[in-house]
């Protein structure tokens, strides 16, 4: 496991459903995706009360993107996360 070390957090970006109800699968040619993501890990020296397994959104170009064991993160600065889902 990653452990984000100072004030950064570890996120990993939710993939969004491309099909209907009724099982169609849709195009994702020109769509918006939303930059909400969940909390993996937080840094020690973090000061807003995240915690893991938080749903957050976060600044769509900000963070450094890893891979470990094929699965994708997101490392990002605590403060590029913008608001956090209750």
């Amino acid at each position: 496991m990653i452990k984000p070390l100072h004030k950064f957090v570890l996120i990993k970006k939710e993939e969004k459903e491309n099909k209907t109800a009724s099982g169609i699968v849709l195009s994702t040619e020109k769509k918006e995706v939303p930059s909400i993501a969940n909390v993996i890990a937080v840094g020690d020296e973090c000061t807003s009360s995240l915690k893991e397994n938080d749903r957050v959104i976060y600044k769509e170009y900000s963070g450094t993107k890893v891979t470990v064991d094929d699965q994708d993160y997101i490392v990002i600065d605590e403060k590029d996360i913008i608001a956090k889902f209750e």
